[in-house]
């Protein structure tokens, strides 16, 4: 793979709106990239990057095609 973050945690600060807004619903329960669109405003396309971004990191995981759940939150790890 490329990219030297591949695989490693981001930071509250390393996050998009966008990736925020996806944790704030994955904390409520799984979700897919056309439900966050709709939800958000943005692009179906943006948002499933943003997502791919998330499950390149660990921060959420694919529990099946196009459904995602949170594995860890960013935003927690930088309370301490």
């Amino acid at each position: 793979m490329s990219g030297a973050t591949s695989g490693m945690a981001l930071t509250d600060d390393d996050l998009s709106p966008a990736q925020s807004e996806a944790l704030e619903m994955l904390r409520e329960g799984r979700v897919t990239a056309p439900f966050v669109a709709e939800q958000t405003g943005y692009s179906l396309q943006y948002v499933r990057e943003q997502l791919t971004d998330l499950l390149k990191h660990g921060h959420v995981e694919k529990v099946h095609d196009g459904l995602y759940e949170l594995v860890d939150d960013p935003r927690e790890n930088d309370a301490e």
